[in-house]
């Protein structure tokens, strides 16, 4: 009784139902209105037929008189059929016809009546004779001479017509109700079966197996079209969680180690009441190593912003010809310092919409970490390349170094949060630029990539000139 109640409850079996219920509805009324036409037809046809008889026994009566009247009777009624006749005189007494017991009131009144009736038929094998019982409709004529036609037809057949009409159409209808519950019950348990595989999936996942997947069969219906997108949805989800692990793991080891160092030199500055000079030197790395951990929580406030979207209104008209050659300006003196050389081709006047302080912070990003690897190099001094070019309807920005570079399997992954390929992560740095560019890229409706610079790395935010 559960199933069946759970079946009753599912959409489909509803709306089956509801498809039945109209269906059948309609069967009836169009069943119903062609056996009542068909029924119609029969009838007038009869009703002609018995005019047409009428009208010419009328005119043998009034042209050649009753005898020729009474001949034409009794040979209408000699022949087969379903055809009714009866002749009488003023008092009703039978003269001609194949009907011998004529009711009273088909005589006594002119015009269309109905009755059963007896009519005499062929002999037996025996000599005795075999009656025959029908339902007839008949038209009295009363002749200028006083006598009483009665012509008509047997119905029995087109009641017999109607009957076998009705008897399909009943029959149509309990087949079409006994077949349509059977599909509706099994579509409805095969929707039930594939909710049931989803949820039974469902249910391992919120286990925590992220790993399950929901079973995608070669039908490709809609099902398996829902199937495909939760799949993609789970396997987003089981990304970012693994991500979330990941940056727990490192925000874990980045925060820890200076903290502890942070505190351990507090701590030996304060046992060393009399050593001013290490007291100070111990504050200014405390101070150092606060800032760098403002410069890791600043990061990923940026982050957020830039991945939670802009508010409106804070897109700008932005000259990113000049804005590259503010960056490549402003850390000249610093990648000379480093022993290398900046060399930008920022172009003229182009501009693009966007969000001026994003798209400063990552060019700074892109730079910062170009100097920084860009001291590596073997080939030669270092040396770093910013450049602007525009494409149909997009604008292109390349940082390019000629340090170590990036391994091909490792792009991907340095632009997740907190990813270093430096293994023991003593080197300054938080693992945050490259996610920040990414996320500003993302923003204004671009994409970041990294690419192969033979030597180096060449860092390319596509953005499109509107958005």
């Amino acid at each position: 009784m559960t199933s069946i109640g759970r079946i009753w409850r599912t959409s489909t079996v509803r709306l089956t139902a509801l498809f039945i219920l109209i269906f059948v509805v309609f069967s009836i009324a169009l069943l119903a209105y062609m056996a009542w036409q068909s029924s119609l037809a029969i009838q007038r046809q009869q009703t002609a037929s018995i005019q047409r008889e009428t009208a010419i026994l009328m005119r043998v009566n009034d042209q050649q008189g009753i005898r020729a009247l009474i001949y034409s009777v009794q040979r209408l009624s000699a022949r087969p059929g379903p055809g009714i006749y009866y002749l009488g005189d003023q008092l009703g007494q039978m003269l001609a016809g194949n009907v011998s017991d004529m009711p009273a009131h088909a005589l006594q009144q002119s015009g269309y009546s109905s009755f059963s009736y007896t009519r005499p038929g062929a002999l037996d094998s025996n000599g005795s004779e075999e009656n025959t019982e029908g339902f007839a409709l008949v038209q009295t004529t009363f002749l200028n001479n006083g006598l009483r036609l009665v012509v008509g037809r047997d119905i029995i057949e087109r009641r017999g017509y109607s009957a076998i009409i009705f008897g399909g159409f009943l029959f149509g209808v309990g087949g079409i109700i006994v077949l349509s519950a059977i599909a509706g019950g099994l579509t409805a348990m095969r929707v039930l079966r594939r909710i049931d595989t989803i949820t039974a999936t469902s249910t391992k996942i919120m286990s925590g197996n992220l790993s399950e997947r929901v079973p995608v069969t070669p039908r490709d219906d809609e099902f398996d079209r829902l199937a495909t997108s939760l799949n993609a949805m789970l396997d987003r989800i089981e990304q970012l969680m693994k991500g979330l692990k990941e940056v727990t793991d490192n925000v874990a080891h980045d925060l820890k180690t200076p903290l502890t160092r942070m505190r351990n030199k507090a701590e030996a500055a304060l046992r060393d009441e009399s050593a001013h000079e290490s007291q100070r030197t111990a504050l200014e790395a405390t101070i150092a190593e606060s800032d760098q951990l403002i410069r890791t929580f600043n990061a990923l406030l940026m982050i957020a912003r830039a991945e939670a979207g802009a508010p409106s209104g804070a897109f700008s008209d932005l000259d990113l010809s000049a804005a590259v050659a503010d960056v490549a300006e402003l850390y000249g003196p610093v990648a000379e310092d480093a022993g290398m050389a900046i060399e930008a081709d920022a172009g003229e006047g182009i501009r693009i919409s966007a969000i001026r302080e994003l798209i400063g912070q990552a060019l700074v990003n892109l730079v910062e970490n170009a100097i920084k690897y860009a001291q590596r190099s073997a080939s030669g001094p270092g040396r770093i390349t910013l450049k602007v070019r525009e494409e149909t309807g997009r604008v292109l920005i390349e940082v390019a170094d000629n340090g170590p570079g990036i391994p091909e399997d490792e792009r991907a992954r340095v632009v997740e949060r907190f990813v270093r390929l430096e293994k023991s992560r003593t080197e300054p740095g938080s693992g945050l630029g490259l996610s920040l560019v990414a996320a500003v890229a993302h923003l204004h409706r671009g994409t970041f990539r990294l690419e192969d610079n033979h030597p180096g790395v060449r860092a390319i935010i596509d953005l499109p000139r509107s958005i």
